[in-house]
């Protein structure tokens, strides 16, 4: 009987965050592939477009006229998928198979740059300090909304992620209940906290940069790393080093190297097959039902498709709807890939 060896056999990890496993198969990576290439589009993007909704003095689909804004631009979203009007509704708790209940919520648009042209990697870092500044007021103020149990930040790149604008621009989706992976992640989180005393990550990041394995990008305040865990090819994660739980909980000088990581872990996406690389990104981070939650630490996911180039991404698809997650590449590789990509972006090499 063979030695088990993590780099060559298939074996499953086991996430924490919402008591999951997934396959690792990281013999399958060397395959051939004949399957689905997708369209890059290389066409250069103006730095203002008179048809785009989301440009300064444009009219958007309600009629609505935007500022001439420059620098972030927050406004209500016009095809909402929440709304935030009180419905009255009784629960049948006898109810077994055809269970349904309102949820009230605020969804808002949180445009990064007056730009057309741009996305974060190729933004100065003061202009992404600028969009987390945002972030933190939007957090505090539909937080502080009654209703409003949790306050979901993200962003959606590119056109294979489904944004159906190229302006650079993330979404806040604030809501009564909390969602499904939020829920997972804070039972997991509470029930560390409570045995241990101590965040998860507290005690994660600590192992990870012992091995330092993993490790992307590691300043004063935050570390980028690909997730032990990770199921997408180049899922990275954002950590705070100090245990913050939320956002708002940040010194100026976090801020600072918030907005630095970030320019550079989306570079080096940027870089590595040389194409504006599509993912999603989302903030996880205390919820905002006026408890304390000691067991939340801020981290941020970056979930982004591609596999093998610019044209071929991982589907989930069969086995993974029907099974569980699987990826090929392990995440040790992942990260070594990764790392090795430069911080200056390649449309700037020259």
């Amino acid at each position: 009987m063979k030695n088990f060896d993590i780099n060559e056999d298939p074996h499953r990890r086991y996430n924490p965050l919402i008591n999951e496993w997934v396959l690792v198969s990281p013999h399958r990576s060397k395959r051939p592939w004949q399957g689905q290439n997708e369209t890059v589009t290389s066409d250069a993007l103006p730095e203002y477009d008179p048809t785009c909704y989301l440009c300064p003095g444009n009219v958007r689909a309600n009629g609505m006229v935007n500022p001439d804004y420059e620098n972030s631009f927050v406004f209500e979203n016009d095809f909402a998928a929440l709304k935030q009007e009180e419905i009255a509704f009784e629960e049948n708790k006898k109810e077994t198979f055809f269970r349904a209940k309102p949820e009230r919520g605020i969804s808002r648009v949180v445009c990064f740059s007056p730009k057309h042209n741009l996305t974060l990697p190729e933004m100065p870092a003061t202009a992404i300090e600028n969009i987390i500044h945002t972030w933190q007021k939007e957090y505090t103020d539909l937080g502080n909304v009654d209703y409003i149990n949790h306050v979901q930040i993200f962003e959606n790149k590119g056109s294979v992620m489904g944004c159906s604008n190229p302006h650079p621009h993330g979404q806040i989706w604030a809501q009564s209940s909390l969602p499904t992976e939020v829920e997972k992640t804070q039972n997991n989180l509470k029930a560390y906290f409570e045995k241990h005393n101590k965040t998860l990550f507290q005690d994660y990041l600590n192992e990870e940069m012992k091995l330092d394995e993993r490790i992307v990008i590691e300043n004063d305040h935050f570390v980028a790393l690909v997730p032990f865990w990770a199921i997408w090819p180049y899922e990275t994660m954002i950590v705070s080093k100090r245990n913050v739980n939320k956002i708002t909980d940040f010194t100026e000088t976090e801020v600072t190297d918030f907005a630095v990581i970030l320019k550079q872990l989306t570079t080096k996406y940027d870089n590595l097959f040389e194409t504006s690389f599509p993912y999603s990104s989302g903030i996880h981070q205390s919820p905002t039902d006026g408890e304390l939650h000691p067991e939340w630490h801020f981290h941020i996911h970056f979930y982004p498709p591609l596999l093998r180039s610019a044209t071929v991404k991982k589907f989930m698809v069969g086995y993974e709807m029907m099974g569980e997650s699987q990826r090929d590449i392990t995440p040790e590789k992942s990260a070594a890939v990764l790392r090795e990509q430069s911080n200056v972006h390649y449309k700037n090499k020259s």
